[in-house]
C-alpha cells in the first residue's frame, strides 16, 4: 500500500476540523498536567472531563509506553530478538499478558521460544477466568484455518511462522515503510489496521528506521472523523488527507491562536494526526452531533477513569527527546521548599 506526495489541497473543512486542532492542544495540555503530577481536575472541557481518550501522541498511551520500556529497550537488541518481542507483545497488546509470560518463563525471547509451553501458559490464564487479549481493538484469527485451535495458539502458531520465514530481516531490509506494512500485510488474519500498529512499534526499535511522516494508513474510528472534519476532500485520499494535516499543523495552531505544547520537540507524526482524526470522530458526537461518520455511532462509550499509577515516561531513543523527558520529570517530582 502506497501513499503520494501531497500536492496543495482543495480540502473544505467543516467547523470540526478547528475543534481538531483544539481537542489536540487541550488532550496534550492534560497530558502535561497529569505528568507532571498536578492535582485533577486537569480540564475544564466537560467531555474530556468525562470520557475517555488517548493522548495527542500515540507513544504516550500507558501501553506504549509499557512496550516502549518494558519490551522493545529491554532484552537483547539485535533484529531477530527485538521483532520477537515486540509482535509477541502486540498480538495480545495487553500489559498483564506480558507479565505473566515473564513470570512463567523469565527470559521471553526467540531463543527459548517453545510454542507449547506458551499456549500451557495462556490457556491456563483464560481456564482461571483472566483476560490474554487487550479490548483496545479485535484480534482477527485466522478463521478456517484455525478451526480447532485456540486464538492464541493461531497467534503463536502465526509468530513462530514469522520467525522461521526470516520476517525479521525481511522488514528490516524494507526501503520503506509503506514496503515493510505490505509485507506484514501479506499475512494471513493481519489487515490493514493490524500491519500498520505492528509496523509502527517495530519503528520505535532497531528493526527498522522510518520517518513516521512517510507513511500512513487511516483505521475505520480516523475516515469517520475525517468525513466529519471535512465537507469535501477535493480528490485526495483520506491518507493523503491525514498527510496534509501533518504538514499543516503549525500553521493551523497559528491560525487558531492555539499554543500546542509538543512532545519535547517532536511535532505531531501521520500515526498521531490519524489517531487525532478517531479521537475527534468520538468527541464531536457530543460536540458536533449534526456531523454524522460513516458508522453512524452517536455516543461515547468509555467513560474517563484515572489511572494513578505513576508513569516515568521514556520513548525510543532514536527519537533524542529522553534528556529532556527525564530533566522535566525530575524538576515537576522535585519537593518544593
Amino acid at each position: 500500500m502506497k501513499t503520494h506526495a501531497v500536492r496543495p489541497s482543495p480540502l473544505k473543512p467543516t467547523p470540526v476540523f478547528d475543534t481538531y486542532w483544539k481537542f489536540a492542544v487541550e488532550r496534550q495540555a492534560v497530558f502535561f498536567k497529569r505528568a507532571a503530577g498536578t492535582p485533577g481536575p486537569w480540564t475544564d472541557d466537560p467531555i474530556l472531563a468525562r470520557h475517555k481518550f488517548t493522548n495527542a501522541y500515540r507513544a504516550s498511551d500507558r501501553v506504549s509506553q509499557y512496550l516502549i520500556r518494558n519490551v522493545i529497550c529491554a532484552g537483547r537488541q539485535d533484529v531477530e530478538e527485538s521483532f520477537f518481542r515486540t509482535v509477541l507483545f502486540k498480538l495480545f497488546n495487553r500489559i498483564e499478558t506480558w507479565e505473566t509470560l515473564v513470570s512463567a518463563v523469565g527470559d521471553v525471547s526467540w531463543g527459548n521460544f517453545d510454542l507449547k509451553a506458551y499456549s500451557r501458559i495462556l490457556s491456563a490464564e483464560m481456564e482461571n477466568g483472566r483476560k490474554i487479549y487487550s479490548a483496545a481493538y479485535i484480534m482477527p484469527s485466522g478463521g478456517r484455518a484455525s478451526l480447532g485451535g485456540r486464538k492464541h495458539d493461531w497467534h503463536l502458531g502465526l509468530l513462530h511462522r514469522m520467525m522461521e520465514e526470516g520476517y525479521p530481516e525481511k522488514i528490516s531490509s524494507c526501503r520503506s515503510m509503506g514496503e515493510a506494512f505490505d509485507l506484514l500485510r501479506d499475512l494471513p488474519s493481519i489487515g490493514d489496521f493490524l500491519a500498520y500498529q505492528l509496523v509502527t512499534d517495530l519503528n520505535y526499535g532497531p528493526v527498522t528506521n522510518f520517518s513516521e511522516r512517510s507513511f500512513v494508513v487511516p483505521g475505520p474510528g480516523a475516515r469517520d472523523g475525517i468525513k466529519k472534519c471535512f465537507y469535501d476532500l477535493g480528490g485526495l485520499s483520506e491518507a493523503e488527507a491525514i498527510a496534509w494535516v501533518a504538514d499543516r499543523q503549525e500553521s493551523e495552531f497559528a491560525r487558531l491562536g492555539l499554543d500546542f505544547k509538543s512532545l519535547w520537540g517532536r511535532p505531531l507524526q501521520n500515526i498521531d494526526c490519524q489517531n487525532l482524526f478517531c479521537e475527534v470522530d468520538k468527541y464531536a458526537r457530543v460536540a458536533h452531533p449534526e456531523y454524522a461518520g460513516r458508522s453512524g455511532r452517536t455516543r461515547i462509550k468509555q467513560a474517563f477513569r484515572p489511572n494513578v499509577e505513576t508513569i516515568d515516561y521514556f520513548f525510543p531513543p532514536k527519537w533524542g527527546i529522553n534528556e529532556a523527558v527525564a530533566k522535566d520529570t525530575a524538576s515537576w517530582r522535585r519537593p518544593s521548599r
